[in-house]
């Protein structure tokens, strides 16, 4: 069936078609089947409740206690009127929620904050609405310990909840860690460093009592005006992949049931979210299949194969006319039927309600709720706005009985599998003891150094002596308000850049700061409203800047963007888009006059999108891209500035030269990029790219065959050597082209990496296997198939530095 036969297949079908995908599903993961002659519980003692019991034997005698209304309540969740189940001053009311939800509830969106409780005046928190004041760790347990035995303990049946929060690049909540955002973890290119951060984030958040998280973002981002871009792990499907899985190893580990210090993973938001029209923020995805099926599904297909995910949230966004949250083809016949995903799709927030209001779909959110659940969504969030109408809906005949029971069962799959019945509680009394400790601080500030990237260093500028420096003048607004990105709340401290620089001069050399510069008058990003800061201010700030660092020996200059200037656009008047890639303000003013001076000039991007900075890479003595590096970025900054690290990062996107070369992304079809009248169609720095204060050798990849039958796997060796005389990092990358093939095919696509550190004069071989699968393409029937011909193997260190060999593949 093609894609549109299946958008527009009947209700009944998708019906009958959502049963049977829920029953093959169940018999596609051995662990959580039923045994073949399951015990039976006690007379005293429910089945459902015997940790003894299979997931599933457990998952259907509940289920067949449960009455519609108690069904239905699994399928929802509270946020913004959580005010029903708390009293005034924030704590859980267990009376206020036994009438509210005398049936249970199941999920709390956001516990952490303080949804329901009137802000005091002036109060604010990033991670949350502006104005919300978010609960510590200790009251956090707290909270969801109370909650949790309300539901445990007063209601019928005794069913857990679930506890989600945001953790996009640590847990967001007061007092957590803070890592670098998510495209500068990309920066890495080292999913084992990957999997380290997200096991802490996942220690904090269940330390707390949250037992699921929003996060990882795969989304592969393929427009850089979109805010959201620092939400993910960049252009390409395999990288993605490679860190998106790394992510849900440290979140949740790779087996169920659910370890006590995991939390189950929500993988966002499928799909076609990161290549929006405009580049505007839920905006239509102009994508077909063949599109879908090779650049944005991987990362969500290899991660519902091979890892027990049991939750993905499907996006805002339309695919060919048809929103995720209506899409019956995307949420049932692949996701379900091809990948055999037995876990619930939730809705993002306000989704179903954005069917009536911004797509236009339906008259009213009754009918929504009927299409959303119809099409595979199973839970809808913050709140159950649609969903609190399936009980009608059901009496209506409008939604199936099966239905409900399809969905609740992949709800209290998850809660049994991640033991929330057997301990649904957290431990008050360490839960501030396990969050942001001395270990969590240190992978903060190796994950930082590793996600800086280095762009440029003329004349080997990098790394700074100590000893040559008198004066230094560290300069830029946001080296002292140190921004850490979106989806973040308030860190125990940021180590800024100025706290840095000053801690290295201390007993060395002496450290001014001007601000230079100021982009907007405030960087909070949940506020609704930004403005930019007007000339009348940093006319005079750039003038006191020049004239501090003209008593300097060098310059620090920090540049960028902010959390306000790039963010997630959520609503018409909150916007965080941009139709330009130049930097946000005054800035490349004050970086020609600071250069003009003939300093020693270090500039340091901090941003979210990446800027498209013509000026600074051609007379900028030195650049290095920052991204956002968490709660340590003074400290890891000064150990790549004066050489304590080597810079090893790499770009896990193109940097666009301006915004009309968009779209800019490496893996282009033959056709694209022909060229333009008086312009350039290459990247100002490509995919993959990064230098080091030492060079490196990437020989020309050498196979263990020539010629492999479709069937087969090759390996493929590739040496790496050290030439310079610092120890350090590099990035082997091999990439694949199919020379001549019955579609049409990228210029090159990756397919492996590694990331090896060397010493001096050190030499090694690195190995990768290549499958038919990475050979792989969907022919003109859609069908994913090997084709006998020749395909170009190259290795370098960036995209575009390659060296080549030929498979020949019959």
């Amino acid at each position: 069936m093609h894609l549109s036969d299946n958008l527009r297949a009947s209700p009944i079908r998708r019906r009958r078609f959502a049963a049977l995908a829920a029953v093959a599903a169940i018999a596609l993961v051995p662990s959580l089947a039923p045994a073949a002659h399951a015990q039976t519980a006690r007379a005293d003692k429910p089945l459902y409740k015997d940790a003894a019991q299979p997931v599933e034997a457990r998952v259907d005698d509940l289920l067949a206690r449960m009455t519609l209304e108690e069904k239905v309540s699994q399928l929802v969740a509270l946020w913004l009127n959580k005010g029903q189940i708390q009293t005034e001053a924030g704590e859980f009311d267990p009376t206020r929620a036994s009438a509210a939800f005398p049936n249970g509830l199941g999920m709390i969106s956001r516990p952490s904050d303080r949804k329901g409780v009137k802000a005091a005046a002036g109060t604010t928190a990033a991670g949350a609405n502006a104005g919300d004041v978010n609960r510590s760790a200790e009251e956090n347990a707290r909270y969801i310990n109370a909650a949790q035995k309300w539901a445990v303990e007063r209601t019928r049946l005794g069913i857990p909840m679930l506890m989600h929060e945001e953790a996009l690049h640590g847990l967001v909540a007061p007092g957590a860690t803070s890592f670098p955002q998510s495209i500068g973890l990309a920066s890495t290119w080292n999913p084992g460093l990957i999997e380290q951060v997200f096991s802490v984030a996942a220690k904090e958040a269940r330390a707390r009592g949250a037992n699921l998280v929003l996060a990882p973002v795969v989304d592969v981002a393929r427009d850089p005006r979109w805010g959201r871009i620092e939400e993910t792990y960049g252009e390409d499907p395999y990288l993605v992949g490679e860190m998106g899985l790394a992510a849900i190893r440290g979140f949740q580990g790779t087996t169920l049931p659910l370890a006590p210090d995991k939390v189950f993973v929500t993988l966002k938001h499928m799909t076609g979210h990161g290549q929006p029209e405009n580049g505007t923020n839920v905006g239509p995805a102009s994508l077909g299949e063949r599109t879908l099926r090779e650049d944005f599904f991987p990362p969500f297909e290899r991660a519902v194969k091979e890892l027990p995910v049991l939750s993905v949230m499907a996006s805002y966004n339309e695919i060919d006319g048809i929103p995720s949250h209506a899409n019956n083809w995307l949420l049932n016949d692949v996701l379900r039927g091809e990948w055999g995903f037995q876990g619930a799709v939730v809705s993002d927030y306000f989704a179903v309600r954005e069917l009536v209001t911004r797509h236009h779909m339906f008259k009213d959110i009754k009918g929504a709720a009927e299409r959303a659940i119809d099409s595979g969504v199973d839970v809808e969030t913050p709140d159950g706005e649609g969903f609190n109408h399936l009980i009608a809906l059901v009496k209506e005949g409008k939604v199936s009985q099966g239905q409900i029971d399809n969905a609740v069962r992949r709800v209290l799959r998850m809660k049994f599998a991640g033991g929330l019945f057997e301990n649904p509680y957290a431990d008050v009394k360490t839960a501030a003891k396990k969050t942001n400790t001395p270990e969590a601080i240190a992978l903060a500030r190796q994950a930082a150094r590793e996600s800086i990237v280095l762009l440029k260093n003329a004349e080997g500028l990098l790394p700074l002596d100590a000893s040559g420096i008198k004066r230094m003048a560290v300069i830029g607004t946001h080296a002292k308000d140190t921004p850490i990105g979106g989806y973040s709340d308030l860190p125990n401290h940021v180590v800024s850049v100025l706290e840095g620089m000053q801690t290295e001069g201390k007993g060395k050399f002496a450290v001014d700061f001007a601000e230079g510069v100021r982009i907007t008058n405030h960087r909070t990003w949940s506020r609704d409203d930004v403005s930019m800061v007007p000339d009348s201010v940093n006319d005079p700030l750039r003038a006191e800047a020049i004239e501090t660092a003209k008593k300097a020996d060098v310059v620090v200059l920090v540049l960028g963007g902010n959390e306000a200037v790039s963010r997630e656009a959520w609503a018409d008047e909150h916007l965080g888009d941009s139709e330009t890639l130049d930097l946000p303000g005054p800035q490349d003013k004050l970086a020609k006059e600071l250069i003009a001076l003939g300093k020693p000039v270090v500039v340091i991007l901090l941003n979210g999108r990446p800027y498209a900075v013509n000026y600074l890479a051609e007379k900028a003595p030195a650049l290095i891209e920052g991204w956002y590096l968490g709660e340590q970025t003074g400290n890891a900054l000064a150990d790549v500035v004066f050489g304590r690290y080597n810079p090893g990062g790499k770009l896990p996107v193109s940097v666009a030269r301006n915004v009309g070369q968009l779209p800019i992304y490496y893996n282009k079809k033959p056709s694209a990029r022909r060229g333009y009248l008086f312009g350039d169609t290459t990247p100002l720095y490509p995919f993959g790219y990064g230098l080091s204060y030492t060079s490196f050798d990437v020989s020309a990849p050498v196979l263990a065959t020539p010629t492999v039958g479709v069937a087969d796997s090759v390996t493929v060796r590739v040496d790496v050597a050290n030439t310079g005389k610092r120890a350090g990092d590099e990035v082997v990358q091999l990439y694949v082209r199919d020379d001549e093939a019955s579609v049409t095919r990228p210029v090159i696509e990756l397919k492996r990496f590694q990331r090896v550190t060397l010493q001096p004069g050190e030499k090694r071989t690195v190995s990768f296997e290549l499958k038919p699968a990475d050979l792989s393409l969907y022919n003109v029937d859609m069908k994913r198939v090997v084709e006998p011909g020749t395909f170009t193997i190259s290795a370098g260190p960036n995209s575009a530095t390659l060296k080549s060999t030929t498979l020949t593949v019959r």
